[in-house]
Parts: C-alpha cells; structure tokens; sequence
C-alpha cells in the first residue's frame, strides 16, 4: 500500500488514501494489505479508520516480525513467540478489530525456528485472534517445515516480469501443497525498475562487435546488444 512507509512514493494526504481505498471497495477489491513495520504503525491506523464501518467487506492481512518490541525497534527481524504476542495485540488495536484475517510472517528469523513460530501463530488461530497464516519471501525448505506444523494459507513473494525465480521451485511446491500465492509488485518493483533502466543503458552502450570464430564459423558484422544472461545474446551467423 503505497500511502504510508516504505512504498510511499509522495507527498498525500490521509483524506486522499481514505477516499482511494473507499473507492477501491466499492469497485469490488475485498483484500486490503498492511505490516506493522509500513510507517511504522501508521499504514495499520489509516486502514483501521478505513474500515471502521465496513469491516465485514474486507479480508485483512497485515504483517508482523520486521519489528521488535523488545527493545530492538523498527527494521530489526524478531519472530519470537513473545514478540508476535506483543505484534499482533498492537496490529488488532491499531486497525479496529477483533481478528486478522491473514496474519503473514513479513520475512523468515534466522534466530527463531520456523516451528516455534508457526506454534504460536497456531494459538492465535486457536483464541480466534488470526484466521490463516502466512509467510512472506520464504524458501522451499521453510515452508514445507511450517507446514508440517500447522496450515499455511498463503505465500506473499516478489514475482513480475523482472523477477520471476518463484517459477522454479515456489510455484510447483505451493501447487503440491495447497498454498495460495500472493504476488507483490506484480508490475515491478522500483528498485527492479531501476535496475532493469540502468541495464539497457549500459547495453545501448555497447560498441559495434565485429567477431569471427574460426570454429563455429560465426560472423557477427552489425551492433548486437548483450543481454543479460549468456544465453540470450543474439548471434546472426552468416
């Protein structure tokens, strides 16, 4: 959500988000996206006065563990059964209700193992404060080991036209599995953007390559651009 925190891309208003997300819902979009860490907290409050009098027409997902509540702050990777108590009372206050429909991992713990994690997302499933579980940017290994724990309704992973590793392995095991996939930045990512500029600049700067392999018997006598990958580099053979 592009209105407070990490993907704000300008200067607006809350009154403006509100009337954008209003008039999103009354188009028909029912699933609204939000984290703990996107202001921080502040993403959280505007969707909770969002929704204050439409609750029962949205799925809520947020986000917890990109925040440490116990001294480490913002920005600091903390999924420790303790510290999701303390997230998910302070998401549940900040949007105004009762439950979270999808309560995502934002990103894996290298400190915590996944089990113990997904434990205790498995009691707010039980005390009725979470719905469906979620991970975000995890690999084939963590998942198939929170599954063996507990239902992971859905995976949140970068996937575009620039950034489609999930093709490999993601897909097929979420398939296997059951798990839904949510894609973010389905049309790139600003800093895949950039980089994806800066590449083809550097490529219109190639110089005009004359080649001769003596045992492929490969001429190349015009400008060629090199893309990325080897593979893709265009050969016209005469």
């Amino acid at each position: 959500m592009s209105m407070s925190g990490y993907y704000n891309i300008g200067a607006g208003s809350d009154a403006e988000s509100i009337r954008t997300i209003h008039r999103a819902l009354d188009l028909g979009v029912t699933h609204l996206d939000t984290a703990e860490i996107y202001g921080p907290f502040t993403n959280e409050e505007l969707v909770g006065r969002v929704i204050k009098d439409r609750r029962d027409q949205v799925v809520l997902a947020t986000k917890f563990g990109y925040v440490s509540h116990s001294g480490g702050g913002p920005g600091v990777i903390d999924s420790r059964p303790a510290n999701i108590r303390v997230a998910v009372d302070g998401s549940l206050e900040r949007l105004g209700t009762d439950h979270i429909d999808l309560y995502y991992q934002h990103r894996v713990d290298p400190n915590t193992p996944i089990e113990d994690t997904i434990r205790a997302l498995a009691e707010l499933v039980a005390e009725g404060k979470v719905r469906y579980i979620g991970l975000s940017e995890a690999g084939p290994a963590t998942i198939r080991r929170a599954q063996a724990v507990h239902p992971v309704t859905a995976l949140q992973t970068e996937y575009s036209l620039w950034t489609r590793d999930p093709e490999a392995e993601l897909l097929p095991l979420l398939r296997e599995l059951g798990i839904g996939f949510v894609p973010y930045s389905p049309l790139g990512h600003p800093d895949r953007l950039q980089e994806n500029r800066l590449n083809r600049a550097a490529h219109r700067r190639e110089q005009h390559v004359v080649r001769r392999d003596h045992h492929q018997h490969c001429r190349i006598e015009r400008p060629i651009t090199i893309e990325s990958h080897p593979s893709r580099e265009r050969c016209n053979a005469h």
